[in-house]
């Protein structure tokens, strides 16, 4: 079973994400970013070129032929198992949809951004039983 992390009290999902990105690329992680609409996935795209002036996240689409050789993979593809190519303890998963993606066994971890929004809690709450229901160890983190 994953690790699921959530972080609550994100003022701007997208941004918070970006941060996050960028923290787990540094540390040597490989992600996988998912959301179905891929207007949310070219958003966080655009910011992420910008997180920060003296780094580089380097990040591709999963149908890009680079995909499997870079650290930072967005997919709008709800089974994120078609896409792991490697050891999957190493391979963390942000998720920026209101629904859970098939495939969790294949990752080590999961992170999900609430945001103060009332219908962003709401739904990350039903992801959060979701995800109790499934058996995975899942804890919750406050945003300074």
């Amino acid at each position: 079973m994953a690790r699921i992390d959530f972080a609550f009290g994100a003022r701007e999902k997208l941004s918070q994400a970006c941060q996050t990105t960028l923290r787990q690329f540094l540390a040597g992680r490989k992600i996988i970013v998912y959301c179905s609409d891929l207007s949310v996935l070219k958003a966080f795209d655009q910011k992420l070129w910008a997180v920060d002036d003296a780094a580089f996240v380097p990040h591709v689409m999963a149908e890009d032929p680079l995909a499997p050789v870079t650290p930072v993979v967005m997919t709008h593809r709800s089974n994120v198992e078609s896409i792991v190519s490697q050891d999957s303890a190493e391979i963390w998963l942000l998720n920026l949809d209101v629904q859970i993606p098939d495939g969790l066994q294949t990752v080590a971890r999961v992170l999900e951004i609430v945001t103060n929004d009332e219908d962003d809690k709401a739904t990350a709450r039903a992801r959060w039983r979701a995800y109790q229901g499934a058996g995975h160890d899942v804890h919750s983190h406050k945003l300074a």
